[in-house]
């Protein structure tokens, strides 16, 4: 049996930024703080300015600047939509 994972892509006005599959995802919404595991409940969100961070399956850890935007939530898949720039780690 395989292990769940999460399905996620970090796009912009412009193009796709990011995607790929992800243990967790760390970001800020208006509301507070969220960390998204595999099987977590549908959400849609108002991001805050600051750090979204993504683990990816592999171990590495994926930060991106973002500066509003949307989070959305749904059966495994992640979507963050809004103006986003990658950090090098």
């Amino acid at each position: 049996m395989s292990e769940t994972v999460l399905k996620v892509e970090v796009v912009t006005p412009e193009k796709r930024v990011w995607s790929g599959e992800a243990k967790m995802v760390s970001a800020r919404t208006l509301e507070g703080d969220l960390g998204i595991l595999p099987d977590h409940a549908p959400l849609l969100g108002v991001l805050a300015d600051g750090t979204v961070s993504i683990k990816s399956t592999d171990g590495t850890t994926n930060d991106f600047v973002i500066n509003g935007g949307f989070i959305s939530v749904s059966k495994n898949r992640v979507s963050i939509l809004g103006e986003a720039e990658s950090v090098k780690n």
